[in-house]
């Protein structure tokens, strides 16, 4: 399926609209855009839940004048439009939906506005009064020719704007300004159009598609920073909203959000079927891998001990149609800890074309970017990291809410027992919404409680973590201690622990109890023994040495296209430290796609030499130490002291 979206100068026009189920009127507005320009007519995810209709998982091929892309959204088949005097109506093709309609409201001129040209007087007679707070809910392209096809036109002048009517009424296209006034200042330098007839939908069927699944580019990534002034996204602001409004502190500290619902009237089908077979999947996984078996039952029991999870309540055991998801589960090992197993809950998983993650708002990205906590990291000599135990599940979701996050398992893990009902009480590890969610309360723990524990200690958990890691670089030893101390108890009275913490300096690790330290350093002889090598964001940090290392594990791929890119991205370096030696296989890998190579061809023979001999010398990084800090040790007992960079451009990189 191919959209073209070419919203330049193009003939618009808007309807206010009311929507319906089964042509029952509701009080819910929304705007419609007429956009001749669009191959394909949309929905507003908003306005499809608002009219509860169901639709299933198709992906569409997106192109407009600047870009090409793939994006997932439903088909839904069966919608009306119907004009206000419910004279006219209209069978939509079939609708795919979008988060939003890209329109704004000051694309829609009012009627005051209008009645200020002559020749627009009587149609603005005709338009409904402007409703600020309705949705632009629906466009409708050209796939659907009777709502778009001009009945009448009243042209005006040269230069003025004109009106169209159409099947479902009148709209007004051009540039609105004050005609007796010649000031710029007065134009409102945006294409405009209005048609403020009423108009409503109705549901009636629904099909099914496969989602295919794509690949996405790469050459891009090296100094990849995100912009401070990003706007923020109208599902963004939603997202805040929600979260602002719901978020509530309880009494041991811990603070709880409620899911953010794209639309709060959500229905849902009744999925347990699913998850019944889901866990009947995992029960003879199990069977057959005592081990699996057993850190799986741990795991699941040490989550209802804390209370994370909760069996539900006898006295709210009734269904409640459409207000209930049960959520399949499985397990999966750490990589580099075989041992470590973390059950992960599928919000993604479909039932008759429904996915809980796709009624979540991700909201804006609040995770501060890796770069920047990387640069500051190396700032001062003295240098430590941390992490907050379990992030996720320290923050608690909303008791109305917690029927969507249902599971099935057995109590105590007794496989020969029938499945019970539980519910998370947190925010899961596999929802679309929990890490805004966990994000926004830790920055809000550092809102509260700065007055109390300091500035700085606020300002390190706002700015220097990475999702659930900690990294800190101060002046000194009695620096790092106060602030881990006070950035403690600052996490503490928001209900979250920081632990695992190791540095670069032994007398601040003396200052921490054991049992918060990192695992390699909880019994080791401080005096004795050397510090080891710690993994940091991805980032080999020796702390002995205070230097960061590269740990390169080169596995055997054919000399294809393929194997060279699963070789060129295995080189995990955000700092782009070594990006000057990766930068070589790149332009290999350029070249043979500049050569038409296929993913699975052998190479050339001539490119093959140069590719292993690249190789070759990437295992040299391992020898590399590149020192943590910028500072140099005597950099303070300098007279003049300076820092240096130097950049170049190049042609082939």
């Amino acid at each position: 399926m191919k959209q073209r979206n070419r919203h330049a100068l193009t003939h618009l026009s808007f309807l206010s609209c009311y929507i319906t189920k089964n042509l029952q009127v509701t009080k819910h507005w929304v705007y419609a855009l007429l956009d001749p320009q669009s191959d394909s007519c949309f929905l507003s995810e908003t306005t499809m839940n608002k009219i509860l209709a169901r639709g299933s998982i198709v992906n569409l091929k997106l192109s407009t004048m600047l870009d090409e892309k793939i994006i997932t959204s439903k088909k839904i088949d069966g919608l009306v439009v119907k004009d206000m005097d419910g004279v006219t109506n209209i069978n939509l093709p079939s609708v795919y939906t979008r988060e939003v309609i890209p329109a704004s409201h000051s694309q829609i001129p009012k009627p005051e506005t209008i009645r200020q040209w002559p020749h627009l007087k009587k149609v603005a007679e005709k338009l409904y009064p402007y409703q600020s707070d309705a949705e632009i809910g629906l466009l409708i392209g050209l796939n659907c020719t009777r709502a778009l096809k001009p009945r009448d036109v009243i042209p005006g002048n040269e230069n003025d704007p004109y009106a169209v009517q159409a099947a479902l009424g009148w709209g007004v296209i051009g540039m609105m300004h004050n005609p007796n006034d010649d000031s710029m200042n007065n134009y409102n330098c945006r294409l405009v159009s209005a048609d403020e007839r009423r108009c409503h939908f109705a549901y009636k069927t629904q099909a099914k598609e496969i989602n295919p699944v794509q690949l996405k580019k790469m050459f891009e990534v090296d100094f990849n920073e995100r912009s401070s002034e990003e706007k923020v996204s109208i599902e963004d602001k939603r997202f805040l909203t929600k979260v602002s409004d719901g978020i509530h502190q309880r009494d041991d500290g811990h603070f709880e959000i409620p899911l953010p619902f794209k639309d709060d009237n959500i229905n849902l089908p009744n999925n347990k079927i699913l998850a019944v077979k889901r866990l009947a999947r995992l029960k003879s996984k199990m069977i057959k891998d005592s081990q699996y078996k057993a850190d799986y039952i741990a795991f699941m029991n040490d989550i209802v001990d804390k209370g994370f999870a909760e069996k539900i309540p006898a006295d709210e055991d009734s269904q409640v149609e459409g207000r209930i998801w049960y959520i399949p589960h499985h397990g999966v090992y750490h990589a580099k800890k075989p041992r470590k197993i973390r059950v992960v809950f599928d919000c993604s998983a479909e039932y008759h074309g429904e996915v809980l993650n796709h009624h979540l708002l991700q909201g804006p990205d609040l995770t501060n970017n890796l770069t920047g906590v990387l640069c500051r990291f190396r700032q001062e000599p003295i240098a430590f990291t941390c992490d907050i135990e379990g992030m996720f599940h320290q923050v608690g979701v909303d008791s109305k809410d917690r029927d969507y996050l249902r599971f099935l398992w057995w109590e105590h893990g007794k496989l020969d027992q029938e499945p019970i009902e539980f519910r998370m009480t947190v925010h899961l590890f596999g929802a679309t919404s929990s890490p805004g969610c966990a994000n926004f309360a830790l920055k809000a723990s550092a809102d509260l409680y700065e007055d109390e524990y300091g500035t700085a200690a606020a300002e390190f958990v706002r700015k220097d973590f990475y999702v659930d890691d900690g990294l800190k670089s101060v002046a000194s030893p009695s620096e790092a201690i106060h602030l881990i101390e006070s950035s403690k108890l600052l996490c503490k009275r928001g209900g979250f622990r920081l632990h695992k913490y190791i540095s670069n300096s032994k007398e601040v690790i003396e200052s921490i109890s054991p049992s918060e330290r990192a695992k390699g350093i909880q019994n080791i002889d401080l005096h004795c023994n050397e510090l080891p090598i710690e993994r940091t964001l991805g980032v080999q940090w020796c702390v002995e040495l205070d230097t960061f290392q590269f740990r390169i594990e080169l596995k055997d791929k054919p000399f294809t296209r393929r194997g060279i890119l699963s070789t060129v991205s295995s080189v995990f370096d955000p700092l782009g430290l070594v990006a000057p030696l990766i930068l070589t296989g790149k332009r290999i890998l350029q070249e043979l796609i500049r050569d038409g190579a296929d993913w699975d061809d052998a190479i050339p023979a001539d490119i093959k030499v140069r590719w292993e001999r690249w190789r070759a010398e990437l295992l040299l990084l391992s020898k590399l130490n590149i020192p943590r800090c910028y500072k140099p040790t005597d950099f303070g007992k300098l007279k003049m002291a300076e820092l240096h960079h130097f950049c170049d451009a190049s042609q082939t990189g």
